[in-house]
């Protein structure tokens, strides 16, 4: 009898240790000049935007003039922590670049970067993806304190959304 309850223990540690990959430790990968505590107040303050209420669309309402598609607020979203976020500038592109391929003329720096497919823009001042967890923005950004913060949150809103489950294709 003892030994099968010896067999049972060591078969029941082996089999919880197959319960997948840990996820990362809480953080951030901070490739920023903005320390890892401006960065995790900006976290809290998506957190804090996005348990009151959620605007799912705010692309479609510029160039498409679609209605605001808002909906209640998350609090699950107070619950979300960031796992080895990085968050770091990208170059902006060129003025010589946008206009190419936008025929849009707009003064270097530009304050936008490139966005990879499958985005629905091509050119933003930042972008999120998710496949690897990573909040980029235009580096002439990153001194303009307002306008980072603005872009940083909304970003950090985009992955917690993520998170939870949210379609984040117009955000």
């Amino acid at each position: 009898m003892r030994l099968r309850a010896r067999v049972a223990i060591v078969l029941a540690l082996i089999l919880s240790g197959c319960g997948g990959r840990p996820a990362p430790p809480v953080g951030f990968i901070n490739q920023t000049k903005h320390s890892d505590a401006e960065l995790q107040s900006l976290w809290r303050q998506a957190q804090q935007n996005l348990s009151l209420q959620i605007d799912l669309n705010p692309l479609q309402q510029g160039d498409e003039q679609r209605p605001p598609h808002i909906v209640q607020g998350d609090t699950r979203a107070l619950s979300v922590s960031p796992h080895q976020l990085v968050v770091s500038a990208r170059p902006d592109i060129s003025a010589a670049e946008l206009y190419a391929t936008t025929g849009t003329m707009r003064p270097d720096p530009t304050g936008l970067i490139s966005c990879p497919a499958p985005s629905n823009v091509t050119y933003a001042p930042a972008y999120s993806p998710y496949a690897q967890p990573a909040t980029r923005y235009a580096a002439s950004w990153e001194f303009s304190s307002n306008n980072f913060d603005v872009l940083v949150e909304y970003e950090f809103e985009n992955q917690i959304l993520n998170v939870l489950g949210y379609d984040t294709r117009w955000r």
